[in-house]
């Protein structure tokens, strides 16, 4: 009866009405998706620190996803961060310039590595090499039951796969951000005194003038957030993956579009609560 009253009662709605009440239900079919997803997801982050700490530790497994979020990465760091450092001495020097202060173009670009762009741009190249790989990586185990196998054989998947991922993600990630400071703060010192002329003891007396512990450590709690975001996201979504080539490939996809995004957005965040 009721359904057929809820009939009757959009029949006699304008067409305006009716689109709104439309509007209405996809909003809310939406949010409660994506409240569902969050609940998921917190659930999925508390069961891998309820298991975090429990003996025997995963010291093996440990190094090696080290190795995988670390060591396989720190060419595409070296060469983001060398260029970085690059393209921030060549326009920034154009824009001091305007100001007379050219002095201040060694604090400038150590500040912006340090800050903000060290972080982030690490943590979304990572995101690229190694979060995808993680989130495809973890995804065929499932389609393939390996997940289901090793729960079979009275091993927490938690413990076996997703604690070492997140605990390497988060000694690798703040490694990896100050390789690509150090090498992008060179990387300005080559264009900004072999090729802009300004003197070596000014880029660097400067920078020691400017930046302090304060800054250092904003772009470690940074780092270290973003890897606890992108190896959260992507062993959440290979965990979930659908089954099938295609359900892999949209897992990985998702993966690495969430921790890009959520990276974005936590750095506006923090910076906000660091200013």
């Amino acid at each position: 009866m009721d359904f057929w009253i809820s009939i009757s009662m959009h029949q006699r709605l304008n067409p305006f009405e009716q689109t709104m009440i439309r509007l209405v239900r996809t909003i809310g079919r939406h949010t409660i998706g994506l409240l569902r997803t969050l609940g998921s997801m917190a659930l999925f982050l508390g069961n891998v620190f309820a298991v975090a700490f429990q003996r025997p530790f995963k010291f093996r497994l440990l190094m090696k996803q080290i190795r995988f979020f670390g060591s396989k990465s720190m060419l595409v760091i070296g060469l983001t961060g060398a260029f970085t450092g690059m393209v921030l001495a060549l326009q920034l020097y154009y824009t001091l310039r305007k100001f007379g202060s050219e002095a201040l173009l060694g604090p400038a670009i150590a500040l912006s590595l340090i800050r903000e762009l060290g972080p982030v741009l690490s943590a979304l190249m990572v995101t690229g090499r190694a979060g995808s790989a993680l989130a495809a990586e973890i995804g065929i185990m499932r389609i393939t039951e390996q997940i289901d196998a090793l729960t079979s054989m009275a091993l927490n998947p938690f413990r076996y796969l997703m604690v070492p991922n997140i605990a390497a993600a988060l000694i690798a990630f703040p490694l990896l951000t100050a390789l690509f400071d150090v090498i992008g703060i060179f990387g300005g010192y080559l264009v900004a005194v072999e090729l802009l002329g300004l003197s070596e003891g000014t880029y660097f007396s400067q920078i020691d003038a400017f930046v302090d512990m304060e800054d250092i450590r904003i772009g470690f709690y940074k780092s270290l957030s973003f890897g606890l975001i992108v190896s959260w996201v992507c062993s959440y979504k290979g965990f979930n993956t659908g089954y099938g080539a295609e359900g892999v490939s949209k897992a990985t996809t998702e993966a690495v579009v969430m921790s890009s995004v959520l990276i974005l957005i936590w750095d506006y965040f923090l910076g906000s609560l660091f200013m």
